[in-house]
């Protein structure tokens, strides 16, 4: 036992990174649920005791403890907006918005997929994306089926958008939760930042792809009218649940806007809200519906991580990424943007931003906050847009190309990646020209 233990500390850095690369590969690889990989190296960096099970040491809390590389701030800021969703969701008002707005455009075709692209991406910004094109896929469907168009331009563009609007915010995406709260950013830090270039991008993108599909957006004037007979008025299941779910969800963004006033978390407020909510229904439903897979992937992952942090590699891997930039600020950025926008599309976002952002932190540790403030916001970027290089690269693409199939509209590997290409370049383009106007200039 004794020679194990040599051996492991020996070895700590090497051994942290193996458990981490082969998570990633076996992620990659879809063979086992990602949930069960994340597991079995959190148990396997436990067991090796690349991080302590054990909470006191000598007396003093053990830095190297397991529980504290879970972030629970991001923990339970996922859970509760899952459960203020999950609530809000039954009583059908988002279907009816988007109802709204479809028959707002009288059924013009083209009207219809800038509507649907702005929807998509409005909503994403404030509620996971997999919800947000679960809300929007049936209403696509009924859409192209009215006017006898094909669906697929319509949901290659709802999925850019869903992952670009998700950009936006601290909790459109998973990645912007690790990073808010890894770099200690507000709700409003999001916004302010990251907003308006996100509205840009999603108008360039929309517009790119009008006009790349615009000879499929053709229909008939009868047909078009037809949009404008859908019947919203029984869209909305339970009035006084919408009230109470729309309520509380303006509270509770109310609060994440104004959480340097108010001093307190986003996933304290998240929580408020959630409970609130939960006062009245049954929790033992309202839980079913939130992805607890997720969950306890992120905190296998933190712990898989942590054993990384805790050996020294991440520290290893920062001073590396600085001194191939050799200090340089615009180097540093460029590079995490463009790294960070391709290796989304080819891994899951969430685990390559988990990774990252105890390595930008050291960064910021060695040179400053000044200096890592605009790399924060690559990662961001970088991590949320690249999502949309290929049809795994975000878990709202896999949802819309598994139940296009079952409507009959495979959409393939390459075919998704041929425009996914565009959307990423555009968007990796725009955002390190605003990096270098924004940030370093």
């Amino acid at each position: 036992m004794e020679i194990i233990q040599t051996f492991v500390s020996t070895h700590a850095v090497a051994l942290s990174a193996a458990i981490l690369i082969l998570a990633y590969i076996f992620i990659a690889l879809e063979k086992i649920p990602k949930v069960t990989i994340a597991l079995i190296g959190a148990t396997a960096v436990i067991l090796l005791g690349l991080v302590s099970q054990t909470k006191i040491a000598d007396g003093m809390i053990n830095p190297h403890y397991f529980i504290n590389f879970v972030d629970f701030n991001v923990i339970f800021l996922l859970v509760s907006m899952m459960i203020i969703v999950a609530i809000t969701t039954r009583s059908g008002v988002f279907s009816w918005i988007a109802n709204e707005l479809l028959k707002f455009t009288k059924g013009h075709p083209v009207k219809i997929l800038f509507m649907l692209g702005i929807f998509t991406a409005a909503v994403s910004a404030l509620l996971d994306n997999v919800t947000t094109v679960i809300l929007i896929l049936p209403v696509t469907f009924a859409i192209a089926k009215k006017l006898d168009i094909n669906p697929l331009p319509y949901l290659i563009v709802e999925i850019f958008a869903s992952n670009i609007g998700g950009t936006a915010t601290l909790i459109g995406d998973p990645p912007n939760i690790i990073i808010g709260s890894a770099a200690g950013f507000s709700f409003m830090d999001f916004i302010k930042e990251l907003t308006g270039i996100v509205a840009i991008i999603l108008l360039a993108v929309i517009g790119v792809m009008y006009f790349i599909f615009r000879k499929k957006l053709v229909t008939s004037e009868e047909k078009m009218k037809s949009v404008m007979e859908i019947d919203n008025s029984k869209t909305i299941e339970d009035m006084p649940l919408m009230l109470r779910s729309m309520t509380v969800l303006f509270f509770v963004i109310l609060g994440f806007v104004l959480h340097d006033k108010i001093h307190l978390e986003t996933s304290i407020v998240a929580m408020l809200g959630a409970s609130v909510l939960l006062l009245f229904e049954k929790p033992d439903q309202i839980l079913r519906d939130v992805e607890w897979n997720t969950i306890f992937f992120f905190i296998g992952l933190f712990v898989i991580i942590g054993a990384l942090e805790a050996s020294g590699g991440i520290k290893l891997m920062a001073q590396w990424l600085i001194d191939v930039t050799q200090g340089s600020k615009a180097m540093t950025c460029a590079l995490v943007l463009w790294i960070s926008g391709i290796a989304s599309g080819i891994i899951d976002n969430i685990p390559y931003t988990a990774t990252m952002a105890p390595l930008i932190a050291e960064i910021q540790r060695e040179l400053g906050a000044a200096y890592a403030y605009p790399i924060w916001w690559c990662l961001s970027l970088g991590a949320c847009l690249g999502g949309n290089l290929t049809i795994i690269g975000a878990a709202a693409n896999v949802y819309v190309s598994e139940n296009s199939a079952n409507k009959g509209y495979p959409i393939g590997f390459l075919y998704f990646m041929k425009y996914g290409v565009i959307c990423v370049a555009i968007s990796l383009i725009l955002s390190s020209v605003y990096v270098y106007l924004r940030f370093l200039r």
